[in-house]
């Protein structure tokens, strides 16, 4: 298995057998009443095609796209692999790094969110609260 070496806190919510795969950050936190949970760090390890045109996902591609996703249409990472096996390795990389507070997730925002920020600061990036 490819994640076998995920950072803590970040899980396998789905693995398909076509090589796609999602990952996510607390699960227990977000959602729960403490931290929003349309706010999910989710990764995303797909072939599927990047290209805007509704449905055009659907399309399996030579390349692998690692995404990193703060809500639904907040990207903070989103990378390209030659092969599933660089792309699950970035997976996990970008999970690392989003957990040690490697990835800037205020600068990937438009319109900031301080108090939600606050507090996910408390998750990322250093010991877990109280």
């Amino acid at each position: 298995m490819a994640f076998e070496s995920l950072p803590e806190g970040w899980r396998v919510w789905n693995e398909e057998p076509s090589g796609r795969a999602i990952l996510v950050y607390r699960p227990d936190v977000f959602g729960s009443g403490d931290l929003p949970d349309e706010c999910l760090p989710t990764i995303y390890l797909t072939n599927g095609s990047r290209n805007a045109r509704p449905g055009s996902g659907q399309y399996a591609t030579e390349e692998w796209h690692v995404v990193l996703f703060l809500e639904p249409e907040i990207e903070a990472v989103a990378e390209t692999h030659e092969s599933r096996e660089a792309g699950a390795a970035g997976a996990v990389d970008v999970a690392e790094r989003f957990a040690a507070g490697a990835v800037d997730y205020r600068g990937a925002y438009q319109v900031p969110r301080e108090a939600y920020f606050a507090r996910l600061d408390e998750f990322v990036g250093g010991e877990e609260p109280a």
